[in-house]
């Protein structure tokens, strides 16, 4: 459906990052993904009478290193409030959280869109809190069933401003949010399995009008479908709008398989949350020591990798964003950096082969089985023209990930693949193939120079791996340049 230029699309995301502490918020079990359901369930967790929160110091550290790398104002002294409301799966009755004093205030992240512009989206805030339970309806069942696993986890929600206009741009935010959760190593970012979570509020308006009706989007469980939901929102409220058809303003759920949303609940007013400090809680005050040594602690941040990537190693921006978005992968690339400096080559094979491997074998680079220093050793084979790289990509590799230990050379050989610089035998070729075709020799110097790819092929035809395409292009030229008096 053609989608109307007469309005603005405005978005803003609530990102619900779940934080990688061994235990819970404020309480001691464990916090673990994939334990049999409420194994990971204390007393404080299902608000036994008599019980009180204690509030993990790792959670506080995590929120200011998410802080400082967003460029935000860090609360140096905050509460945390009772949020009240009753779910299933929230045993208290009530979700602490914080209100008035969020642990960053502001901030800002730069976007790097597909055509090279940059773009910055800023943000209002990021708040703490503890997760709700999980709460599972199955098919044909008048039974729900709760799981409280999940109650207590950690949770920064991450608040922007409502800046956005594109689906495209909420999707790059997404990947750099998750590329810098894993930088940070406070979260996994994994969507599939919930550490990461995302609404999204998506309003039309005129331009220069007041922002419109805004429609919230969950259960969205990709960054995909959080595009594909984006952009069906707004071709449907778009339809609405033209048709004179008001806004409501409502929850929606995103259904995968159809690519449409459905109406969840409506938001004719607000809730009435009745926020208040949490009694059992005593306030919290960072003072300068301990935040000089959370400030001592941070990592170097994809941003900065991505400068020293495209200003020290000269690699361009695209390939620069491909090797920072996965610390493990930049962590790969950076040791093959202590064998090489063939920096653009072994990115091309990261990209290329490596990558393809990986998603064949639903693989992470953290198991690939080939050593940086053999993938180097590789690399310099091709260069120093031992071995083509079409032969490299097409026997060597795939022999190589099955046998990881192999020696390069060794491998090489084995594979009888290696190129040789004989080129007097090479020339032998050359001259027997273009003995064979007079009348195509002819019509090269008559100014079909395509033809030189059929004798190439003829040659590769009768040496195959076993030499240098570059080498014996040259020596295909200077043999054609030879006849050139005999045939014109």
């Amino acid at each position: 459906m053609k989608v109307s230029t007469t309005y603005e699309v405005v978005i803003g995301l609530e990102v619900h990052v779940q934080l990688s502490t061994i235990a819970k918020i404020f309480a001691p079990e464990k916090n673990d993904f994939g334990s049999s359901p409420n194994s990971d369930v204390s007393a404080v967790t299902i608000a036994h009478p008599g019980t009180l929160p204690v509030l993990n110091r790792q959670v506080i550290e995590y929120g200011v290193k998410l802080g400082i790398a967003l460029s935000s104002e860090i609360s140096r002294s905050m509460v945390f409030d009772r949020k009240n409301y009753f779910y299933p799966d929230l045993p208290k009755g009530y979700q602490i959280t914080q209100d008035r004093t969020p642990i960053c205030v502001g901030g800002h992240l730069e976007l790097t869109l597909s055509d090279g512009t940059i773009y910055d989206v800023s943000l209002t805030k990021a708040h703490l809190e503890e997760d709700a339970g999980k709460s599972i309806h199955t098919e044909h069942s008048s039974k729900s069933f709760v799981d409280l696993n999940r109650s207590g986890v950690p949770l920064l929600e991450i608040v922007t401003d409502p800046v956005m206009h594109t689906a495209e741009q909420a999707m790059i935010f997404l990947k750099e949010i998750r590329t810098l959760i894993r930088y940070l190593n406070i979260s996994d970012g994994n969507m599939e399995e919930g550490s990461m979570r995302c609404d999204a509020n998506i309003s039309l308006r005129k331009p220069g009008q007041p922002l419109g009706s805004k429609v919230e989007i969950k259960n969205m469980n990709s960054i995909r479908n959080v595009g594909r939901a984006i952009e069906h929102e707004i071709v449907r409220q778009n339809k609405l709008l033209d048709e004179q058809v008001e806004i409501e303003s409502e929850t929606r759920t995103f259904d995968a398989d159809t690519g449409d949303t459905h109406e969840m609940r409506s938001k004719e007013s607000l809730n009435d949350y009745r926020y208040f400090p949490d009694p059992d809680l005593s306030p919290v005050f960072i003072d300068d020591k301990w935040f000089e040594e959370i400030e001592a602690s941070m990592p170097k941040l994809p941003s900065e990798i991505k400068r020293e990537l495209v200003e020290e190693y000269k690699l361009s921006t695209y390939d620069s964003v491909f090797l920072a978005e996965d610390p493990a992968l930049y962590g790969y690339w950076k040791a093959c950096m202590g064998y090489t400096k063939l920096s653009k080559q072994v990115t091309n094979w990261l990209m290329g082969s490596v990558q393809t491997y990986l998603n064949n074998k639903n693989m992470e680079i953290v198991d690939f089985p080939l050593h940086p220093s053999q993938l180097t050793t590789m690399v310099h084979a091709i260069e120093q023209n031992q071995v083509s790289r079409t032969a490299a990509i097409n026997q060597l590799f795939p022999y190589l990930m099955l046998n990881t230990t192999s020696d390069i050379s060794e491998a090489i050989d084995l594979l009888k693949i290696r190129q040789e610089d004989n080129e007097a035998e090479l020339m032998q070729v050359i001259e027997s193939v273009l003995a064979n075709f007079p009348d195509k020799i002819k019509a090269y110097h008559q100014g079909k120079k395509g033809l030189i790819g059929m004798f190439m092929g003829q040659v590769m035809k009768e040496v195959g791996n076993n030499a240098d395409p570059k080498k014996t292009n040259q020596l295909l030229e200077k043999a054609l340049q030879n006849k050139k008096e005999t045939y014109v």
